[in-house]
């Protein structure tokens, strides 16, 4: 499957990030932008309370979801924001290591962010994405 999306490294800057610098997609692609996926369960409720890993794993779920429901994957997603509800960085860091690991070797260009407060009753995570496909 050709995917629209490539990801660009500089040999410049420092290769500690665990993602990609920048990304591109062709004109001829179709955009999707994600509303910022969050850790509800299907009733309405917070997942994983107090747990920032819990958390970032089912927005990384929910997100899946909504990308399948708009025709793509993962793997079609350019650019990512993952927003943590917290100023302690080992809190940031166990969200991020769920979002690495759930994107692999397709590690898009991320933002990480703490945040004073989400949106939802004990909310810590939530992911925003982009993603372009190639529709043949």
């Amino acid at each position: 499957m050709v995917r629209a999306v490539t990801l660009i490294r500089s040999a410049t800057l420092s290769d500690v990030a665990e993602y990609a610098y920048a990304a591109t997609a062709p004109a001829e692609s179709r955009l999707i932008f994600l509303a910022g996926a969050c850790p509800l369960n299907d009733d309405g409720s917070t997942a994983a309370v107090g747990d920032y890993a819990g958390q970032a794993a089912k927005a990384v779920e929910n997100m899946r979801t909504a990308l399948a429901a708009a025709g793509a994957s993962l793997q079609d997603v350019i650019s990512t924001r993952v927003l943590v509800a917290s100023a302690r960085r080992e809190d940031l860091v166990a969200a991020w290591e769920v979002v690495r690991d759930a994107f692999g070797a397709h590690d898009v260009p991320s933002t990480l962010m703490g945040v004073t407060v989400l949106g939802y009753d004990d909310q810590l995570v939530e992911i925003e994405a982009v993603a372009a496909v190639l529709d043949s």
